[in-house]
């Protein structure tokens, strides 16, 4: 993967990339994923589960997690947009309860990292999206935990008022209704 830019965020671990693009008059190219790089980068070279998912504007996946099967994540927008989010939930981290957004799509084509230790959602923009993502551990659902999007305490400046959710998704938990012990240490 050869990266034109790339941003570490003020949270520990999260890396925002930019592929160089080739560009020509039949499209483009780039690389999404290379292990070797990754490797430079001291980030994870071993994926086991690629996910993807189609969505319809104003839907809000997440905030996702798994506390024993803990995932790190290579997110990517395929087509259209979303704003990605992922909130530090490591006990004992420096920015514990904080967030980093990135606007993801198919025009800026970024590509997020988060590793291990954070929840994760996503709300789509464009009319439509494809995401993919992917995962450093296998979905294990009986390991499957969430918090609230709207959890006042994270503060999250989500682009949207009233998002499309699953129900599953709507009965969350905010993060100060979660025993903290159980988080993963930092």
């Amino acid at each position: 993967m050869i990266i034109s830019h790339i941003t570490d965020s003020i949270i520990s671990g999260i890396k925002i990339m930019t592929p160089q693009i080739y560009k020509d008059d039949r499209g483009y190219f780039f690389e999404s994923y290379n292990a070797n790089d990754f490797k430079k980068l001291g980030l994870p070279t071993k994926f086991l589960q690629d996910n993807q998912s189609y969505s319809k504007k104003g839907t809000l996946r997440g905030l996702h997690y798994q506390l024993k099967y803990q995932q790190g994540k290579l997110v990517r927008v395929i087509q259209g947009e979303v704003f990605d989010v992922a909130v530090d939930i490591r006990r004992g981290s420096p920015t514990f309860r904080k967030y980093e957004g990135v606007h993801l799509s198919d025009k800026n084509n970024k590509i997020m990292y988060l590793p291990e230790g954070f929840a994760h959602g996503y709300v789509v923009l464009s009319e439509t999206v494809i995401f993919q993502y992917k995962c450093t551990e296998i979905y294990h659902p009986e390991d499957e935990y969430g918090l609230l999007w709207s959890d006042k305490d994270l503060n999250i400046q989500w682009p949207v008022i009233y998002p499309i959710l699953s129900e599953k998704d709507k009965r969350l938990p905010t993060l100060q209704l979660i025993n903290e012990n159980i988080l993963p240490k930092f």
